[in-house]
């Protein structure tokens, strides 16, 4: 989750303009669209909020949600967390160059730049199915964990007064010795 937060973190530093405009606006209307994609007006188009549009439901979602944790966070946290961004990106990059130089590509720098973003794309898309699959993992083993832990802390009859005596472990057994 850390990880995850940290990266969606980054695309809301890259694209706060788009989330002040999300957030003063609510859902855009088609006209913020043509002008957010610099149609008809003579103007480029706005790289930020184009990727924005492009993010599944679920991505826009945390990105509000991340936007707005930016938002409320103090200028000496902002500051930490650009700081790491910083840190990550250089590093993913030296990697990019580290799997460029194993594969012999001599590339000038346009490519090295495309071949740097479609890296990046991939490690994005490799580390997100390798989450679900942890997290399917993960749910598949919780009700055996939750069962286990039951069976473990139940109360059980102990005495003839009724009172219970909960298993702690199953090492320990709850008949007194002898």
């Amino acid at each position: 989750m850390g990880r995850q937060f940290l990266i969606v973190t980054a695309v809301a530093l890259v694209g706060m303009s788009t989330a002040g405009a999300v957030f003063g606006q609510g859902q855009p209307s088609p006209h913020f669209r043509t002008r957010a994609f610099g149609i008809g007006h003579g103007r480029g188009s706005n790289p930020g909020r184009e990727r924005f549009y492009q993010l599944s439901p679920d991505e826009r979602q945390a990105f509000r949600r991340n936007a707005e944790r930016w938002l409320q966070m103090s200028p000496q946290q902002q500051k930490m967390l650009r700081e790491r961004e910083q840190v990550r990106r250089q590093r993913l990059k030296t990697e990019a160059e580290q799997a460029m130089h194993q594969m012999g590509l001599r590339l000038d720098s346009n490519a090295q730049g495309q071949f740097e973003t479609r890296y990046l794309q991939e490690r994005r898309r490799i580390e997100r199915e390798l989450l679900q699959e942890v997290e399917a993992k993960r749910q598949q083993q919780l009700p055996k964990l939750n069962e286990r832990l039951k069976s473990e802390f139940e109360p059980r009859q102990g005495s003839a007064s009724g009172t219970t005596t909960p298993v702690v472990s199953p090492s320990v057994s709850a008949k007194p010795q002898g």
